[in-house]
């Protein structure tokens, strides 16, 4: 197998960690404290002059048609720096992929460039709700035909960016009586839509710059025209994204890892203990190993399902294999990190800290990691049979 860069890729990759050097690190603190919120919006209208929003849009659309190998090495390098930015990105990313795969021609040309040049602070993903969560297909919304318009009611909640996106992908209930998962329609609705209305921001663990709230639609009116794809036909694009959105976790997972081995590695060589710095105690140096045999294997899983994506080849069981493991692997780096730095780790003011808390969501959102494992297990026996 096979994994040297394109010129192009490694140029998006550096060009994503001078970015997030420059200008999303100095940042990830205040973001962390519930600040900032000019300076996020500030550095995704740069991200996206850059490029960074609509990675594998076509240029026709104003995207920069990189692909998913290029969109993985840019998202670990921003999680690296702020994930409250890489996950803004990974997200409205996906719904660029979503309106590409499923969208009408009108819709393309209409919300694609204002995505990729940030029009559009960021694009809103709206599944979960509360009793369907982990199984979408229970979901409630529901979107009634009324001559030429559909009507959406009921509440999305954790939708990440909900407070600033542009245009919300949205899952609704089409036909109730349908067998469960078959009667599920997406549509397309521009932030502005009456009826849209963002609910409270939920006070969350980590990711504290990243925007997370309940969306409530109340006899939302959209036209006919706002639906993507065919009508109950939902179900199965949903599967499909939530797939290609693993691979954004995944690296998103690896970025906070990295920054978080990182800094114990460089605070292991400054602290001394009895005598020595305490990188050079055996211990210590077997926790390094182990946490760098992690990066390198969460890198490769990546890079795998990626590849696959980019080729066109199926790519699910890859893409949850890589989301299990980077972001497991990103709880055991940021426990280690912390570990290193010792009582050090466990205050504010240091960032493993952060990153410790940054992480934990890894393993739930975009499917938990006992999501991930069922969904490799099935694939994993269907191509057996």
């Amino acid at each position: 197998m096979h994994f040297a860069l394109t010129d192009e890729e490694v140029m998006i990759r550096d060009t994503a960690r001078k970015l997030a050097a420059d200008r999303l690190e100095p940042f990830a603190e205040t973001l962390d404290r519930g600040e900032g919120r000019a300076d996020l919006l500030q550095n995704l209208r740069l991200l996206a002059e850059n490029g960074f929003m609509s990675l594998n849009v076509r240029a026709e659309y104003g995207g920069t048609e990189a692909g998913t190998m290029a969109f993985a090495l840019a998202i670990e390098e921003l999680g690296y720096a702020c994930a409250s930015t890489a996950v803004t990105v990974s997200v409205s990313n996906m719904v660029g992929e979503v309106i590409q795969a499923c969208g009408s021609e009108a819709q393309k040309r209409a919300h694609l460039p204002k995505l990729a040049d940030g029009t559009y602070a960021a694009g809103a993903f709206c599944l979960t709700e509360s009793g369907a969560g982990s199984d979408p297909a229970a979901m409630r919304l529901r979107a009634g035909r009324d001559g030429d318009d559909y009507v959406l009611d009921g509440t999305k909640i954790y939708i990440t960016s909900a407070e600033y996106a542009g245009i919300f992908v949205v899952w609704a209930v089409t036909n109730p009586d349908a067998p469960k998962g078959k009667g599920i329609s997406v549509f397309l609705v521009p932030a502005s839509t009456p009826g849209l209305v963002i609910g409270k921001a939920e006070h969350k663990m980590g990711q504290h710059g990243s925007a997370t709230n309940m969306v409530h639609f109340d006899q939302c009116r959209v036209p006919a025209t706002a639906l993507m794809g065919r009508e109950n036909d939902g179900f199965r694009i949903a599967v499909a994204e939530l797939a290609g959105g693993r691979i954004g976790v995944a690296a998103l997972s690896l970025g906070i890892a990295r920054a978080a081995m990182d800094a114990a590695k460089a605070y292991a060589r400054e602290r001394k203990q009895f005598g020595q710095a305490i990188v050079d105690f055996q211990g210590l140096q077997w926790m390094i190993a182990d946490r760098e045999v992690d990066l390198q294997a969460s890198r490769l899983m990546i890079m795998d399902a990626a590849a696959k994506k980019d080729r066109g080849e199926p790519f699910a069981k890859e893409a949850s294999m890589a989301k299990l493991f980077a972001s497991e692997a990103a709880h055991r780096a940021t426990d280690t990190a912390i570990q290193i730095f010792g009582g050090a780790g466990y205050c504010r003011d240091y960032p493993v800290e952060r990153h410790a808390r940054d992480a934990r969501i890894t393993r739930i959102y975009e499917g938990t990691s006992e999501v991930q494992r069922l969904v490799i297990a099935r694939e994993t026996l269907r191509q057996m049979a």
